[in-house]
């Protein structure tokens, strides 16, 4: 399995950024797609995540009505769409993939990581 981040980049708070993850290797039917970030100095966190099959949705408070989490099944590809941003979102953002039937805000219950992508809000 390979998960592919991509889109970061540098934003001035109030910007938007679209994150993409493209995953392949396998059918990714059964799986919650995830998105965490860290930041300099602190743990990894969850932010959002996306059940496969039926696209329910799931945010961490701190993202709740600004970011938006999608997924394209044909291209098994999935979104993380950033809005409002705000110099506190400045993290490496990473996708994963878990073989869970129910989404989890928990690093440890992902089974697959891509490389992280740099998210810098400027005040």
């Amino acid at each position: 399995v390979q998960l592919q981040a991509s889109g970061g980049g540098l934003v001035q708070a109030g910007g938007s950024l679209r994150l993409s993850c493209a995953a392949s290797g396998r059918t990714f039917s059964s799986y919650v797609m995830g998105w965490f970030r860290q930041a300099p100095g602190k743990e990894r966190e969850f932010v959002s995540a996306i059940t496969w099959s039926a696209g329910s949705t799931y945010y961490a408070d701190s993202v709740k009505g600004r970011f938006t989490i999608s997924r394209d099944n044909a291209k098994s590809t999935n979104y993380l769409q950033m809005d409002s941003l705000k110099p506190e979102d400045t993290a490496v953002y990473y996708c994963a993939a878990a073989r869970v039937p129910v989404a989890t805000a928990v690093p440890k219950g992902y089974n697959y990581w891509g490389r992280g992508t740099l998210v810098t809000v400027s005040s």
